[in-house]
């Protein structure tokens, strides 16, 4: 199968100089994936933007409009951590309209990846922590409204809890959520996942896989999601501003492999979102971000390979 990635130009829109948000990095990650021949040009989809309704699946109306309508108050703004303006909010449409899309392609091919999305700190009533509208959660209810799907299972390696998410599905039992995290790190105050899991700072490759290993195939087999949602944030790196781990490139690679071929063994979809990651070479995080895709293209060549060699053995 050739690799679903979607992307929409509005994932990249021009912040103040000078702001810590690398926001630049989500039109390189698309680059590179096509500098790199990760992906062929076919492979690459853009997304609607999301809807009103959509928006006010997983989030308070009052806050969408305030949104919409750039009425956000300065408290908001600055929990917000991001300059509201029409550029920023057709941001977060696109956004999310990715994530949405991504469920969907997950559910036709078995796997697809966002360019973007992970926006993971937004509330149903606020966002936070750079995210202005939670795209994982508002794309389950999309899906879920549709009777696409009925459980979901958020797999979220973002070196920060998935503190919103968490919040939004705290009183869905059909909606698992799982965060593998570092304690000393923000949100100061961790809201409660369906599994949370603190590894200390420092944090390195060979622990953090064990951790990873020792749940995720129980979460499969145990919740009998229809669709997991992979959070891949690369802030975990050593190298990462925010971060406070410390895995390596290759941590990184054999995280994402790991958690996309147990996924798919197991016949659960795959739709993964890339997450946090923070640094001052654009191009270095970019490539960084990479990772996911790079793996999930490799598990799809691999799906491929095998899909073929059943068809020949049928036919001897």
């Amino acid at each position: 199968m050739i690799l679903p990635v979607v992307f929409h130009p509005d994932y990249t829109v021009p912040l103040p100089p000078g702001h810590r948000f690398p926001i630049g990095k989500f039109g390189r990650i698309k680059d590179v994936l096509l500098e790199d021949g990760v992906i062929p040009p076919e492979s690459l989809v853009e997304p609607p933007p999301a809807s009103r309704e959509w928006l006010t699946l997983a989030h308070h109306g009052f806050y969408v409009d305030a949104v919409l309508t750039l009425a956000l108050d300065r408290r908001a703004i600055r929990r917000l951590g991001l300059p509201l303006s029409d550029a920023l909010v057709r941001r977060g449409r696109a956004a999310v309209g990715g994530t949405v899309l991504t469920g969907r392609l997950a559910l036709e091919h078995g796997l697809a990846c966002n360019t973007a999305g992970g926006s993971h700190h937004a509330f149903a009533g606020h966002g936070a922590g750079f995210c202005l509208f939670n795209d994982v959660a508002v794309a389950i209810q999309v899906l879920r409204s549709e009777g696409l799907i009925e459980r979901a299972l958020v797999v979220d390696l973002d070196v920060h809890q998935g503190d919103g998410t968490a919040a939004i599905f705290q009183d869905e039992p059909e909606v698992f959520t799982f965060s593998l995290h570092c304690e000393a790190n923000y949100p100061p105050a961790k809201e409660t996942s369906d599994l949370d899991i603190g590894v200390p700072p420092g944090t390195g490759d060979d622990v953090y896989h064990s951790v990873l290993a020792t749940h995720l195939p129980a979460l499969l087999s145990d919740h009998r999601p229809d669709i997991v949602f992979y959070n891949a944030g690369v802030d975990p790196h050593v190298e990462d501003k925010l971060g406070r781990l410390a895995l390596g490139d290759g941590g990184l690679a054999r995280r994402d492999r790991y958690v996309i071929e147990t996924c798919r063994e197991a016949g659960v979809p795959v739709a993964c979102v890339v997450g946090g990651g923070y640094a001052d070479d654009l191009d270095r995080l970019a490539r960084r971000h990479t990772s996911v895709h790079r793996a999930a293209a490799l598990v799809a060549a691999s799906a491929d390979g095998r899909a073929r060699v059943r068809v020949a053995g049928g036919r001897a």
